[in-house]
């Protein structure tokens, strides 16, 4: 009699209480799939981090070299500079799979569409949220922006990049059928966008006064938890009314 191994001879074995197939393995396997193409596709990546080194180092000599005034205004231009970079790669979201269609092929998923949008909000955040964050510090040098604040502008952009991630998907996700959508995109979004700029901003404002930055932090913190109950919910909906009518 043989024994040979009745299993698979390659690929990764499910988890323990995990069936085959289930959620869990459906959103790594998205999560993978969606980070090996847009590290392929470098270009998309490193754009909004181009664009947003560029407006910071542009600023300057525009406006006035002086550090005191610099640093009244960096709080302000760096959420608005990482916002706008943010957004600049938001219609990609959904836009690749839509033209290859494994869009309809996610649609027709027997796993919850909500879970596997919210993947692929992640892997924006990842990849353009977060290094924006991590940028920040590095470029406010150039403003003139205290040191003590430095960590407290990468923390509030972590938290709001990632608010803007999910709340632009929406968007995303209503626009994608449309051939030229970027516009229609930035009018749906940008309003939304207001109450995390708003607070981002204050938290770094805050620090650079030696203010409480707590209150700030936690509203981030609470529309983040905000936007990561429903935006799934609303991405699911946005696309099935793209794809189905």
């Amino acid at each position: 009699m043989s024994n040979a191994d009745p299993r698979p001879a390659s690929g990764p074995l499910p988890l323990a209480g995990e069936p085959e197939g289930g959620l869990m393995v459906a959103v790594r396997a998205t999560l993978r799939r969606d980070l090996v193409l847009r590290m392929r596709g470098r270009s998309e990546v490193l754009n909004p981090l181009v664009f947003f080194a560029l407006v910071i180092t542009l600023f300057p000599l525009g406006i006035s070299p002086d550090p005191t005034l610099l640093a009244t205004i960096a709080p302000g231009l760096l959420w608005v500079a990482a916002l706008l970079a943010a957004l600049l790669s938001l219609d990609g979201v959904f836009r690749g799979d839509f033209e290859d269609g494994s869009l309809e092929q996610l649609l027709l998923s027997p796993q919850p569409l909500a879970a596997l949008a919210l993947s692929k909000v992640a892997v924006h955040w990842l990849l353009t949220g977060l290094p924006l964050a991590l940028m920040a510090p590095l470029l406010g040098i150039m403003l003139s922006l205290p040191a003590g604040s430095y960590g407290v502008l990468a923390l509030s952009l972590a938290l709001g990049s990632a608010s803007l991630s999910l709340i632009g998907a929406i968007g995303a996700a209503l626009t994608v059928g449309l051939s030229r959508g970027g516009v229609l995109l930035s009018l749906l979004v940008l309003p939304l966008y207001i109450p995390v700029l708003i607070f981002g901003a204050g938290a770094v404002q805050a620090a650079i006064q030696g203010g409480g930055v707590a209150a700030h932090l936690a509203i981030l913190g609470a529309l983040l938890a905000a936007a990561l109950i429903f935006a799934p919910f609303a991405i699911a909906a946005s696309l099935r009314i793209s794809i189905n009518g």
